[in-house]
């Protein structure tokens, strides 16, 4: 595990640097990925998706997404309430 210094400097473990090939000297980029960080050596950007491989990514991730939300049990919200939005507003004010 790295540890972040106070100047804010991070190592890379060695087995990830001899994995991905990651030198002294080399330099990395570091990009926001969601809710992660993706760390990529400078000049070797991937290469940009077709727009059929973005969308079976996105449908994978949606099964996935949909997976998670059956296992957690949550009742479906219902349409059926009475009330609206609006109503809430209007609550407690004169009319």
């Amino acid at each position: 595990m790295a540890k972040v210094t106070s100047k804010l400097q991070v190592s890379v473990p060695k087995v990830l640097a001899e994995q991905y090939g990651i030198r002294p000297g080399d330099e990395i980029e570091w990009q926001a990925a969601g809710d992660a960080i993706r760390i990529v050596l400078a000049g070797l950007r991937p290469a940009p998706l077709s727009t059929a491989e973005r969308l079976r990514l996105f449908d994978r991730a949606s099964a996935r997404q949909k997976q998670r939300e059956s296992r957690r049990g949550r009742p479906k919200p219902s349409r059926t309430r009475a009330w609206t939005r609006a109503d809430l507003y209007r609550r407690g004010r004169s009319r």
